[in-house]
Formats: structure tokens, sequence, C-alpha cells
């Protein structure tokens, strides 16, 4: 079989659902345990020094996976923004809710969104009675019937697209407040924005999903992290604004007795771009590379979950609203598909056992991991030379619309190991025993990538819309 065999043609598509259903009768509210999730934007693999001993240190990010548990084997299903994002709130495969492609209001692209039928984390608990709010980065529709709060967010605060789409504006609610934006304040007016929202809410259960800017481009950071120099040394200040932050939230859980009540999870969207790092893995943002779409991934919940526990078993960002759903016992619809699973007993090291995982960009399928095996089932980005002299990035800060420093990091700080042309379609790695991706076994285990295959095809029986060319 080529892959020419296994593209996938894809509409935007969703089945039609009714809203979850929610346990009868008023629920215990006060015992149920609070969420926040903090997301970055194309944070690496390798960019945080608890995954990195080579980075610089992130206390407060290491702090919580000292405290929790961290991931070395989690994905995202596509190496870029608004699938990932849609993956994350509904639990469901890009191909299975739609969104497989990213909103960008310079580009035109205005007409894309999160369909109305999807079910959000943010509706699911609304249903049960949470405050909810979204902090950040949103990328699922920038016209008004795709806001935030259109979708299961009581409150909203931020960009609604990456910082690097002009308009830059930040929208409170439906409002747009700021224009143009200063982006060296924005993790500064997120926290802010987050502890105070934790400060409203204490005493009833809240769902807080923090979206950050950075360390997507263009990067910035407030006067108190910023620290003059090149690419490299604003790289570091931003990460170092974004470990304050989570160190921010968390202090403020603590300061007012709610901490061991908040399920937290820290994880990025995808990996990095120029300038980040994938601590070692292959590939970078936009290639399937393990070094696209293998990210940072730590829970912490104490009352449920062991501290300072790693978890190799791989698994993936679909699995976060059925686990999450399972700890605040909120039910799903059923006939909703999820394309997750409740991996608390992963979490809790009473398991091993997860289905495999698939990344795919723009509609086509690009791999599966099954185990220590990834395959790649159709052939994969290679690293092509970029004539320096003539690169120019158009979203680059301009002084006037894009307001953030020049000194901003170029194709020559690629962040990852450059992939290498392959001459096979489809490629088979041993990641256990090879992570960087280099040795190709697809002709010494046939039948292990014929049994992927085989699964591949199998997750592509229960995908609305797709064919087999």
């Amino acid at each position: 079989m080529n892959s020419s065999q296994i593209l996938i043609t894809t509409g935007i598509f969703s089945s039609v659902f009714c809203l979850p259903f929610i346990t009868e009768g008023k629920p215990k509210l006060k015992s149920k345990p609070n969420v926040v999730i903090i997301l970055t934007d194309d944070m690496g693999y390798g960019d945080i020094s608890c995954y990195n001993k080579n980075q610089i240190k992130t206390p407060n990010i290491d702090g919580l996976a000292a405290e929790g548990v961290r991931f070395t084997d989690f994905y995202v299903p596509t190496p870029y923004c608004a699938p990932s994002r849609a993956t994350l709130l509904t639990g469901r495969f890009p191909l299975r809710h739609g969104m497989v492609q990213n909103p960008a209001p310079d580009a035109g692209i205005n007409n894309i969104g999160l369909n109305a039928r999807e079910v959000t984390m943010g509706e699911l608990f609304q249903g049960a009675g949470y405050h909810t709010k979204c902090i950040g980065k949103w990328h699922l529709g920038h016209k008004p019937e795709y806001f935030p709060v259109k979708h299961g967010f009581d409150e909203y605060f931020g960009i609604l697209y990456s910082n690097d789409m002009r308009p830059v504006q930040i929208i409170e609610n439906q409002d747009t407040i700021e224009y143009p934006v200063d982006q060296r304040l924005l993790t500064k007016k997120y926290t802010e924005k987050a502890v105070d929202f934790i400060q409203r809410n204490q005493h009833s259960p809240f769902f807080l999903y923090l979206a950050h800017a950075m360390p997507h481009k263009p990067l910035a950071a407030s006067s108190n992290f910023y620290s003059k120099g090149d690419h490299q040394e604003l790289y570091n200040s931003v990460i170092r604004e974004l470990d304050w932050s989570t160190g921010e939230v968390i202090s403020k859980l603590k300061q007012l007795g709610i901490l061991e009540n908040t399920i937290v999870i820290f994880m990025s969207d995808n990996g990095p771009w120029y300038g980040g790092s994938t601590g070692g893995l292959k590939g970078m943002k936009a290639t399937n590379w393990e070094g696209g779409v293998r990210v940072p991934f730590i829970i912490r919940y104490p009352k449920q979950f062991p501290q300072g526990k790693t978890v190799s078993t791989p698994c993936w960002s679909p699995d976060i609203l059925p686990t999450i759903m399972k700890l605040t016992s909120i039910d799903t619809n059923p006939a909703i598909t999820l394309d997750g699973k409740d991996i608390s007993g992963i979490i809790r090291g009473k398991s091993t056992n997860h289905p495999p995982i698939f990344t795919m960009k723009d509609t086509i399928v690009r791999t599966i991991r099954d185990g220590k095996w990834k395959l790649f089932l159709t052939k994969p980005d290679y690293y092509k030379v970029v004539d320096l002299k003539n690169w120019k990035d158009n979203r680059a800060p301009d002084g006037t619309t894009i307001l953030a420093p020049v000194e901003q990091a170029t194709p020559a700080d690629y962040p990852g190991l450059k992939p290498e042309k392959m001459e096979r379609e489809m490629l088979l790695f041993d990641l256990e025993n090879d992570p960087t991706e280099s040795t190709d076994l697809s002709e010494k285990y046939p039948q292990i990538k014929e049994k992927m295959i085989k699964k591949f095809h199998e997750f592509l029986n229960h995908l609305p819309n797709t064919k087999i060319e």
C-alpha cells in the first residue's frame, strides 16, 4: 500500500446531537473540584527544565511536576493551533469536530469556527453549575457567533487568534477594549485576569482555561522579565514570565485554601517555532515528526493522583475531557462520540494500556503511534534549506500594528533535529529505542507495519464522511 491509497478527503462536518446529559438533581457543588488548564502556545517539549535539564530553570512548572504527574509521551492531533485547541475542548479528533484549519483574519480566512453543535468542556462545566472563563488565545473562530461566550464560557478576555495576526486586539466578552496591543504586557494581563477570576469564584466551583499567547511569535515579555539581548535571551525572558505566571496561579489557589481541591493541567498546543526547543526531538511546529506533535503535559491533583510520578505510556489530548469529566462526576452525552478515554488508571500507575494515537495535517491522517511504534502513513515533511537573505516575516513587529521586541528568531534558529529526506513512502520507527526517528524499520518489521495499517483503517471506519482513495 502506498500513500495515495490512504489519503483522506473530508469536509467540515459534524453529527447532530443534543446537549450533554447532566446528573439529575442539584449537584453538591462545594464538593466538586475546580479545574484550571494552562495552555501555552508553541511551547516546545524541551522549553521547560523538568523536560530539558539544559533549559533555563522553570521552578514553578517543575514544582507542578514534582507535586503531580508528568507525561513523557503526550501528543496533540495536529502540529498547529486551531484543530489542536478544538480537540482539547471537545475530546474529539479534528476529522470529527471539523475544525481542520486555522482561521486567520489577515489572510481572509474568516468563515471558519467551531460548530455550534459541538459540546465543549466549557458547556459541560456550565451545565454542572461551574463558573467558567477563557483567557487568552481562542482561535476557534473570530466572528461573534464563534466567540468563547457562545461556547460555554461565562467570561472571556484575550486575542481571538494568534498574536501575529492583524488586527491584534483584545476582546473582553464580546467587545474590543484595546487596540493596538502592547504585547510585552500580555502574559502579565492574562495572569492578573486569571488571579482575579479565582479570587471572585473561590467559594464555588470554577473552570479556568488560561490559553497564553506565548511563546508564539512575536515573543514579548514585561519589564520585570525582559532582558535585552539576542533572540535567545528574549525567548528565555518569555519562558521565565510564563513560569512566573504559573506560580502566581498556584500561589493564589494555595492562599485561598483551594489548591488541593483543584485539578491543574499544564501543557502546550503543539511543538515549537523557530527559537524554541524540542529537547532533541526531530522536526518542529507544522510537521508530524515528534518535535511537532509531542508536547509537555503535567497534571496535579493529589487527592486522586500520586506526586512526583512520571508516566511514559503514550496518551493524547482527546483523553483530557473524558478524564476531567470522570474526576468531576459530570456525565457526557453517550450519543456524542469521544476519541479519547479516561486515563485516570494510567495516571495512577494502575494501567499502561492505551489505544493507538493518530496525528494529522490538513485533512490527512499522517501518523499512528501504537505502543513504542510510530508509523508515518504518508511521506513526512523534510527540512528544506531557507534562503535567509531573502526570508521575510510579514507578521514581524512593525511598531504600529504589532508591538513587540524586534529581536525575533528566524529560520536560522531551527528548534529541533532537521529531518532529512527519506526514500520510502511509509516509515516505521521504534520510539523507545530511537526517539529521534532516525532508523526506518519498515522493511525489517513488515508485519508490524501491516498491523498498524489495519488499526488505522479501523480508526477511519469510525469517522464520519471519510474515504480512502
